[in-house]
C-alpha cells in the first residue's frame, strides 16, 4: 500500500508542477496497481508485487526508447526515456555490476556450478536473490560471463 501512496502523493506534485510527462508516468504505475489488485483480488499488494510492476513499467519504457532511438525518432525516445525515470524511482537502489558479480560468485560457490550447463540452476537463484535490485538482462550477462571462464 504505501507504493500507491507514494504514487498518489507523487501525481499531485506532478499536476501542482504541470509535469504532462510525470503525471502520464505515475498513472501509469497507478493504473497497474489496480489492475494486479482487481487480478488477485486483493486490498494490499506485497512489497515483491510491487516492485515487480514497477521494473516491468521501467522495462517497458527503456525498451520502448530503445526502439525509437534504433528507428532515429528522438522525438519519441525522450519522453519514454523521462517517464523511465519518473518510475524507477520507486524501485529499491540498484547494485552495480561489481556487486552484481560478487553476489553471482557466491551463488555459483554454493551451488557448485560449473559451466553453461548449470546457468539455469544459477540464474534460479540469482534473479531471487537480486529481484529488484538488478535488472534480469544484467544478471544473464553477468552469470553467462562468470560460468563461461
Amino acid at each position: 500500500m504505501s507504493l500507491e501512496k507514494d504514487v498518489m502523493t507523487q501525481m499531485k506534485a506532478a499536476m501542482k508542477a504541470k509535469d504532462a510527462a510525470a503525471l502520464e508516468a505515475l498513472r501509469a504505475v497507478k493504473s497497474s496497481i489496480l489492475l494486479a489488485k482487481t487480478d488477485n483480488n486483493q486490498q494490499d499488494l506485497s512489497e515483491e508485487q510491487e516492485i515487480k510492476i514497477v521494473q516491468k513499467l521501467v522495462k517497458q519504457r527503456k525498451d520502448s526508447a530503445v526502439l525509437y532511438r534504433e528507428q532515429d525518432r528522438v522525438d519519441l525516445a525522450e519522453p519514454e526515456e523521462k517517464q523511465a525515470e519518473v518510475i524507477a524511482q520507486f524501485l529499491p537502489a540498484q547494485l552495480s555490476e561489481a556487486e552484481i558479480e560478487a553476489k553471482v560468485e557466491e551463488i555459483i560457490s554454493k551451488t557448485g556450478a560449473e559451466g553453461m550447463k548449470d546457468m539455469g540452476k544459477v540464474m534460479g537463484l540469482a534473479s531471487q536473490e537480486l529481484a529488484g535490485k538488478a535488472d534480469g538482462k544484467t544478471i544473464s550477462m553477468v552469470v553467462k560471463k562468470k560460468l563461461s571462464n
